[in-house]
């Protein structure tokens, strides 16, 4: 066999079949009941584990959802990214719209969740693993953005970066205010994408 391909040991694909029995187990309640009304011992039961055992992979709800929500947010980041190629040629402002779509509709899909997940990757401790590997996503994704208004001719490097940070900004607002909860995931869109043309305007109209 060679060198690149190790044997995994019998205690690492118990670790390894334990935390996706976990992963799947909180999947599965967080989307039936939201994170509000679910506890780690249910989690913890639907899994069959111990509750300590659980804590070995997560020490609170909260991290939690953050691994599960992790998993969903690197999938949209990786069709945006994909569906924002296609979308190069088409100005600055569509390949953004299609990188953010899946993304945006990944942060709804279960509203309440998608909440929780944000508030906590930016108000929970940056330290944690789980948040640092979510918060390396948002990284990716307003990198994501900035690369694509590089591209545009009219936006210099630097401008790119913070109009990301910006672009990036609507989206949390736009996807956790309590006032566009009940909005379609197209009326968000919309609006999002309207946000996003008057922060580009100034730069084209100057140009």
């Amino acid at each position: 066999m060679g060198r690149g391909h190790m044997p995994i040991g019998r205690r690492e694909r118990a670790k390894q079949d334990k935390r996706e029995r976990i992963m799947a187990a909180a999947r599965e309640l967080f989307v039936e009941h939201g994170v509000d009304r679910v506890t780690t011992q249910q989690v913890a039961r639907r899994a069959d584990v111990a509750i300590g055992t659980l804590y070995l992979y997560a020490s609170t709800k909260a991290e939690l959802l953050i691994m599960v929500q992790n998993e969903k947010f690197a999938a949209a980041i990786d069709s945006g990214l994909a569906a924002a190629d296609a979308a190069v040629g088409r100005g600055a402002l569509e390949p953004v719209i299609a990188l953010i779509r899946p993304v945006v509709e990944c942060m709804r899909e279960h509203i309440e969740n998608g909440r929780t997940y944000l508030h906590e990757l930016v108000f929970g401790d940056p330290a944690e693993p789980y948040r640092q590997a979510g918060l390396a996503l948002a990284g990716r994704l307003e990198d994501g953005v900035t690369g694509l208004l590089t591209r545009d001719e009219h936006i210099g490097a630097a401008d790119a970066a913070t109009l990301a940070r910006v672009i990036t900004a609507i989206i949390h607002i736009s996807t956790t205010a309590t006032m566009y909860q009940h909005r379609s995931d197209e009326a968000v869109l919309a609006d999002i994408r309207d946000q996003i043309h008057a922060t580009l305007a100034p730069h084209h109209r100057a140009a």
